[in-house]
């Protein structure tokens, strides 16, 4: 989208506002007043269309569509300025507003085949020396990965599986990628790693979903077993929150771990890989005996289990397609990854906001990059008024236009509030539907004899939580006050983190 000219425009209309600011003594007609209200109605139109221009931040729509909009500003406050009634000021308010709405523009076209798609000019933080893009990767710190990796055929066989049935789920790792990218990159940065690696790696371990976890107790965007994030300061912090789960966190010690494994490893990344996926001490007891061999070396690779055998290779495959997804004929998603805070206006969870957000320029919606970029909070927990969350300029935008009011609100809030009991009715036990029609309609008019009621079962005083459960949908359960319940077991807020048969004392608990 070209650069958007509202600081001239405002200029000019500040002209016409001093070349008709003396006062109109007359009384206006109907004519004039129904052509003043015209003008105002185009310049309300032309408003909203320049507005949903912006919130689509050139990724859905032509630059044309904005530069119309302000063509058409700029007549409706000429037409204004020589219509009697036409409310000037008012028309200045809105470029005012306008213009406080209006990020700096993009230099370059964001659809151009010479540009690289990820490169936003957003990434670089103080932490970052330059832009974390592909274009940077390649000439510098990209050409150094791929000389320091084989592209053999088995990196090619991972290449042809990414790029076939795998193709849905590297898509997937690069968006989730890109929300995080911003976190996870600094660390690989500052220990000289190539930020190609940083992206294969989440991309066979996770996805990038900040929640997965393995049946081995892995978790985390980097799958961090319990002994080895504590080596490297990932554990609970005190509130009861995991840090494996937090991206910044576990590419910082995602990064410690292979420095660690390269220098013993004399900087061979295969075998570096492997100690990630299939134990340090194996891979470091092999590289000792081999003599330093290579990973595909026969003698080495044999020594392996199949999981990371074939785990090395998927690696360095999509660390590859990172670098050169052109010359493969990817064209990544174009994620708005720009980052941005929102303070919550009223109680929400991650499951209300995904709603009333809706999925304007993402074909998923935002509860994946939500939940990635806040992972203390589990989707349906309700987070008080003031929380604030990390997100992304877009949804802070959707958030400010759909979930601070309104009927999206209210059907998110609604829909979050939905019980599958509460469509349940009870008129009484059902009568048979066999046999004579007669008879059942005079054992019907037969006076019924009372029976005894049934004693109802004792109330459960604890509960064993089973795999999946959260706190929210023990509370939803059991019909319980959270605080109570979270009083009574010493679960700290937010995460109010609970495992697997770990026993609650059902407290303030109704049914």
């Amino acid at each position: 989208m070209p650069v958007r000219p509202l600081p001239a425009l405002a200029a000019f209309a500040v002209v016409l506002l001093a070349a008709t600011s003396a006062p109109v003594a007359q009384a206006q007609s109907k004519r004039d007043l129904a052509a003043a209200a015209t003008l105002q109605q185009r310049m309300d139109a032309a408003e909203k269309r320049y507005r949903d221009a912006l919130l689509a931040e050139d990724e859905d729509t032509d630059g044309a569509v904005p530069a119309a909009a302000l063509t058409e500003m700029q007549a409706v406050v000429a037409a204004c300025a020589k219509q009697k009634g036409c409310e000037l000021p008012k028309m200045l308010a809105t470029y005012e507003r306008l213009l406080k709405a209006t990020p700096q523009a993009d230099d370059g076209d964001p659809d151009s085949e010479d540009e690289d798609p990820i490169d936003e000019g957003d990434l670089a933080t103080g932490n970052v020396p330059g832009s974390a893009d592909a274009s940077a990767l390649l000439s510098d710190e990209g050409q150094r990965f791929v000389r320091m990796v084989q592209f053999n055929p088995a990196v090619q066989a991972g290449i042809r599986r990414w790029l076939t049935d795998m193709r849905p789920s590297l898509m997937d790792s690069y968006e989730n990628y890109r929300y995080m990218q911003h976190l996870m990159s600094p660390a690989f940065k500052r220990h000289g790693l190539p930020e190609a690696l940083l992206f294969g790696i989440m991309a066979k371990e996770s996805n990038g979903k900040v929640h997965a976890g393995s049946r081995a107790g892995a978790v985390g965007p980097l799958q961090f077993m319990p002994a080895t994030g504590r080596r490297f300061g990932l554990g609970d912090d005190g509130t009861g929150f995991d840090t494996r789960y937090d991206p910044a966190a576990s590419a910082d010690a995602a990064a410690q771990y292979l420095t660690e494994r390269m220098a013993q490893l004399d900087n061979n990344i295969e075998l570096s890989l492997a100690g990630y996926n299939g134990g340090e001490g194996r891979a470091l007891r092999v590289y000792r005996e081999s003599g330093g061999r290579s990973f595909w070396d026969v003698g080495v690779y044999n020594q392996f289990p199949a999981e990371t055998k074939d785990y090395v290779p998927m690696v360095v495959a999509a660390a590859w397609l990172f670098l050169h997804p052109k010359d493969y004929g990817i064209r990544w998603p174009k994620v708005n990854s720009r980052p941005a805070v929102i303070r919550l206006q009223q109680p929400a969870s991650i499951y209300e906001l995904t709603i009333c957000l809706g999925n304007y320029g993402s074909r998923d919606g935002y509860m994946r990059a939500l939940r990635n970029l806040n992972p203390r909070w589990d989707a349906d927990s309700s987070m008080p008024a003031g929380t604030t969350l990390n997100a992304t300029t877009r949804i802070a935008s959707l958030y400010s236009r759909y979930c601070t009011r309104g009927q999206r609100l209210q059907l998110a809030e609604q829909l979050v509030a939905s019980n599958v009991q509460s469509a349940l009715v009870r008129i009484g036990p059902m009568t048979s539907t066999g046999g004579d029609a007669v008879a059942n309609a005079d054992a019907a008019s037969a006076t019924p004899v009372p029976s005894k009621p049934k004693p109802q079962p004792p109330k459960p005083k604890t509960h064993k939580v089973k795999r999946g459960e959260t706190l929210s949908s023990i509370v939803r359960k059991f019909d319980c006050d959270l605080g109570d319940l979270a009083r009574a077991n010493k679960l700290k807020a937010p995460k109010y983190a609970i495992k697997p048969g770990q026993s609650l004392r059902l407290e303030g608990c109704k049914g």
